[in-house]
C-alpha cells in the first residue's frame, strides 16, 4: 500500500468517524429531550424536527443505538416517572397517569402491567413494603422497567 492511499484511508476512516460521532450526539439529543419532556405531547415527527432528520431515520438510528424505539423510550421513561411517584404514595393513581403524560387511565394501566407485570395500585401496595429501606436512588435502579419480554423472569419488576 502506498503512502498516499493510507493517507486517503486514515482521512476517510477518520470522516466516518466524525460523522458517527455527529449522530451519536443527535440522538443524546433525542434522548435528552424525551427525558426532560416525557410528560408532554411527544411524537417521532417533532423529535425529528429537532434534529432535521426524518422520523424515519430517527427511528432507525435511535433503535441501532439504544436498543428500542424512540416511542417506547418514552413509555418506558413515563412507566419508570410513575413508579416512582407509587413509591412516594402522596398521589392517587389517576393523578399520576396524567402527570407522567397518560391522556387515559385505561391506557396508563394497561402499559404499567404490560412493562411492570402488575397493576398500578397492587405495585403501589407491593412497592411500600419491598422498598423499604432501600434508598430511593438504588430503589430507582433496582426498579427500572424491563421492555425486552426474553429479559423477564415472568416475576414483578419490584425490589
Amino acid at each position: 500500500m502506498s503512502a498516499g492511499h493510507a493517507t486517503i484511508c486514515r482521512v476517510a476512516s477518520s470522516a466516518i468517524e466524525d460523522e458517527h460521532l455527529r449522530e451519536l450526539s443527535l440522538l443524546r439529543r433525542v434522548r435528552d429531550r424525551i427525558d426532560r419532556e416525557y410528560a408532554q405531547p411527544l411524537d417521532v415527527e417533532s423529535l425529528a424536527r429537532g434534529v432535521h432528520w426524518s422520523a424515519g431515520h430517527v427511528s432507525r438510528r435511535f433503535k441501532a443505538a439504544y436498543g428500542e424505539s424512540p416511542y417506547s423510550y418514552l413509555m418506558t421513561r413515563r412507566i419508570e416517572r410513575a413508579m416512582v411517584l407509587l413509591r412516594r404514595g402522596d398521589l392517587s393513581v389517576t393523578d399520576i397517569c396524567f402527570t407522567v403524560g397518560y391522556g387515559s387511565l385505561g391506557t396508563f394501566s394497561t402499559r404499567f402491567t404490560e412493562l411492570v407485570g402488575i397493576a398500578p395500585s397492587v405495585y403501589r401496595a407491593r412497592a411500600a413494603e419491598d422498598a423499604a429501606g432501600i434508598p430511593p436512588c438504588l430503589a430507582k435502579q433496582v426498579t427500572r422497567p424491563v421492555r425486552n419480554q426474553e429479559a423477564r423472569s415472568g416475576q414483578p419488576q419490584l425490589a
